[in-house]
């Protein structure tokens, strides 16, 4: 009995991945210690995960980036 010849389709592309160094163009950021780490939609949404982080860790350095601006707040 003959084994079946599998088919292969074609290749998925990858997606490019997403570079830290490059400051976003849309939303909101959060840096941690100067890095830029998870982009949020919402600046509420950045602050949230930005307090967990801090209460978790309380000696980084956390900010919000606002991509629309250009600035940058410090969660305190």
């Amino acid at each position: 009995m003959k084994k079946p010849v599998l088919s292969i389709d074609e290749p998925q592309p990858r997606a490019a991945p997403v570079r830290a160094d490059i400051p976003p163009t849309d939303g909101f950021v959060l840096t941690v210690d100067g890095h830029f780490k998870t982009k949020y939609e919402t600046a509420k949404a950045a602050e949230e995960a930005g307090h967990a982080l801090k209460a978790k860790f309380d000696r980084i350095q956390v900010q919000i980036y606002d991509a629309a601006t250009g600035t940058r707040t410090p969660l305190s």
